[in-house]
């Protein structure tokens, strides 16, 4: 991610002079330990990319405003009080997550280049100038609809899987959330689909990209860890198996989507259960049910 590491820290450091509250506070707000944003604002430590774009998206800035300085800078915050601002906040930060969840839902049905910012405002009940007013462009609020979709995916995966203590339980439920039925999970495969092909075409994608395909990939290695620990698994090498286990259940998603599997959800279910058996399963007995 090309840019001028002391540039980018000033930007930062912008960002939260406007907000309201403390640097504990814009530390919460965007899920980072307020040790790690003061050691990135001086220079200790890089923020990461995933970093990047929850301050940008805070902060009220395109992405490419922090990296690079180009376009608007943030807006300056309210300030008769902190307590009065962060609550007048509350209403644009809803208004906000409407507006990036009408757009990944718009992007997974119409496709990435055919959504339009008349499209997401219809949607929203709103005008196209409301949508601007959050998001300076169309690649700005395109681009961080798809982050903002793969990011509640991955939350409420998380919530559902914590709840099970079981690893060769929670590696099913892993599974069968993976499964592309109609609805909401195969909503969310059109938007990794998109978020692949347009990863691979735009360089400034990637490293958002890599940094969701890496916790994917390491959810799967969690669990494996787990499920050795608790006696469920066999001893074999955990990143291994999830850079076959992840490939595997991506492949089989896009056969589903497109078409090409002729047995479809099922299909891809007992293909992966089957994987299950053979990499996981201890002597006495299998891994997937």
């Amino acid at each position: 991610m090309p840019t001028s590491e002391a540039a980018l820290r000033r930007r930062v450091r912008d960002i939260i002079e406007r907000q309201p509250g403390t640097h504990g506070t814009f530390a919460a707000r965007i899920d980072l330990h307020a040790t790690k944003l003061s050691k990135s604002l001086s220079g200790k430590r890089r923020f990461t990319s995933l970093e990047l774009y929850r301050i940008a998206e805070v902060g009220g800035v395109s992405l490419d405003w922090l990296l690079h300085g180009n376009g608007s800078p943030p807006p300056v915050a309210r300030r008769d009080s902190d307590e009065r601002s962060a609550a007048g906040s509350a209403p644009q930060d809803q208004r906000r997550r409407e507006i990036l969840t009408a757009a990944w839902r718009l992007i997974a049905e119409r496709g990435y280049h055919a959504v339009r910012i008349a499209d997401i405002a219809q949607a929203c009940g709103t005008s196209s100038a409301a949508v601007h007013y959050y998001f300076p462009g169309k690649q700005d609020v395109l681009n961080e609809a798809l982050r903002y979709c793969v990011e509640q995916a991955f939350a409420r995966q998380s919530a559902e899987l914590r709840q099970i203590d079981d690893a060769r339980e929670r590696l099913l439920r892993l599974i069968d959330a993976q499964l592309p039925r109609p609805g909401q999970v195969r909503h969310e495969w059109s938007i990794w689909l998109q978020f692949w092909a347009e990863a691979a075409l735009r360089p400034e994608l990637r490293a958002l990209h890599n940094d969701f395909y890496a916790r994917w990939r390491e959810t799967v290695v969690r669990i494996i860890r787990r499920g050795q620990r608790q006696g469920v698994f066999r001893d074999v090498d955990p990143d291994e198996i999830a850079v076959r286990f992840t490939a595997l259940t991506d492949g089989l998603g896009i056969q589903v989507l497109t078409g090409a599997s002729p047995d479809g959800i099922e299909r891809m279910r007992q293909v992966l259960l089957d994987f299950l058996d053979q990499e996981l399963a201890p002597a006495d007995g299998p891994a997937g049910g």
